[in-house]
């Protein structure tokens, strides 16, 4: 068994859409970044890639690219599960939480599981998706952004 954590977050945006572990969420602002900014696939894509020794996501998908502009990051965690599997690795589980103010994560969740599993090819049950609130202290606790900590487990190796 393997064991890798993976941290994201990204600051909001006018002008942009809201997309967290790849589901569109209805929201005055999006994130900012290279990609869709989607911080908790971000930070599932460098648990499972951390697990697998095989570096992080900026490794695989540079955000200077320009093949990597505005790209879907539930396409990227495919990819880098493409990349643990060709390693003889097997993605067991994932955690994640996500630290934000707003918008509420809780209605979301099951969408979140679902897209996050998919990529990963696992059931959904495999992978857990919380919220959390940073009680208004810092960057996050006055509304600036939203960062996710995750924790994924594979098998094999």
């Amino acid at each position: 068994m393997r064991v890798g954590i993976g941290y994201d977050s990204h600051r909001f945006e006018a002008g942009r859409r809201l997309v967290l572990g790849g589901v569109v969420i209805p929201h005055g602002t999006g994130l900012a970044g290279h990609s869709d900014a989607d911080v908790v696939a971000h930070a599932v894509t460098d648990a499972v890639l951390g697990a697998a020794a095989l570096g992080d996501i900026g490794t695989h998908f540079p955000p200077g690219d320009a093949r990597w502009r505005d790209a879907d990051s539930i396409d990227l965690l495919g990819r880098a599960t493409s990349l643990i599997r060709d390693a003889g690795l097997t993605p067991v589980n994932v955690d994640v939480t996500v630290v934000c103010e707003s918008p509420r994560i809780g209605p979301h969740v099951a969408a979140m599981r679902t897209r996050l599993a998919g990529a990963l090819g696992l059931d959904p049950g495999a992978v857990s998706v919380k919220g959390t609130t940073n009680e208004g202290m810092g960057w996050i606790g006055r509304g600036e952004g939203i960062a996710a900590l995750a924790v994924a487990a594979l098998s094999g190796g």
